[in-house]
């Protein structure tokens, strides 16, 4: 394999990216309103308007499924702080994990059902490359974006939740801490590898971009899954839980590239016009 021909198709498909809004606007409006929207709302209405705040009721009933070692790091604090602890901390955590998906999804959907659209999948197929230099070029496009873009709007919402939180915890940063930093550089990137794998599979048999997409939507149903299972008090992301998650995402990254470079072939492409 020619890791220059990789990176030319790479090259090659980041400059349709970036001329292309319909690709590039939820990338830039969806992961503002999950790092700076949300925070901001689940940590300032409360002090604006008060008779939102929580009552020791309510932390009752919230904690009640948590785990142990959660009501050991609230105890000692506020209604409104424990639930913005909580909020914040944790039951927002699976967000940053929808973040690759979405971007990855968006710039991978377009990877060849976009070419399709613009008529210029055929030049592309008769370029004297391999099949998997052309599958590896493709993934590239939309890992390096995501990632850059999730690495991104943890930052933003850790220095949103950090400043707006200095008033409403006396001084203490919430993030990062050791789930979240395995979570965003551990976690997130071999999702967003498992999403860009399969959508890029997906894109290359059907016809248009929109198609794509939402067929590709569907990968983020096991993602909805773990932020109810939070919020049920079924699944909680610490970090023995996150690390197994790394393990098993591994292995599942291996598979689709194994049977996406297996099953990827030109001609069906061609076949398949828009």
């Amino acid at each position: 394999m020619n890791a220059n021909k990789v990176w030319l198709v790479f090259r090659k498909d980041w400059r349709e990216i970036k001329r292309n809004w319909q690709v590039l606007a939820p990338l830039i409006v969806i992961p503002l309103i999950i790092s700076v929207v949300m925070p901001a709302v689940i940590m300032l209405i409360p002090n604006i308007t008060p008779q939102t705040a929580s009552s020791p009721q309510q932390l009752e009933e919230l904690l009640k499924n948590m785990p142990t070692s959660l009501k050991m790091e609230t105890a000692g604090m506020t209604s409104q702080q424990a639930f913005s602890y909580i909020l914040i901390v944790y039951l927002l955590a699976p967000l940053f994990l929808i973040t690759p998906i979405m971007a990855s999804s968006v710039i991978s959907s377009d990877s060849f059902a976009g070419e399709k659209e613009r008529k210029t999948i055929e030049a592309l197929l008769a370029t004297p490359i391999s099949d998997s230099e052309l599958f590896l070029g493709k993934v590239l496009v939309s890992f390096i974006p995501a990632i850059l873009i999730t690495f991104a709007s943890f930052a933003i919402y850790g220095t949103v939740v950090d400043i707006l939180g200095l008033s409403i915890f006396s001084g203490r940063l919430l993030l990062p801490n050791a789930t979240w930093l395995i979570m965003v550089f551990g976690l997130a990137p071999l999702i967003a590898l498992a999403s860009i794998g399969l959508t890029v599979m997906i894109s290359a048999k059907v016809k248009g971009f929109r198609e794509a997409q939402q067929i590709s939507v569907i990968l983020l149903l096991p993602v909805l899954a773990m932020m109810f299972g939070q919020v049920s008090g079924v699944l909680f992301f610490g970090p023995l839980v996150t690390a197994a998650m790394i393990g098993v995402f591994a292995v599942v990254d291996l598979l689709v590239f194994y049977a996406g470079i297996k099953v990827f072939k030109r001609e069906e492409i061609l076949a398949k016009p828009a």
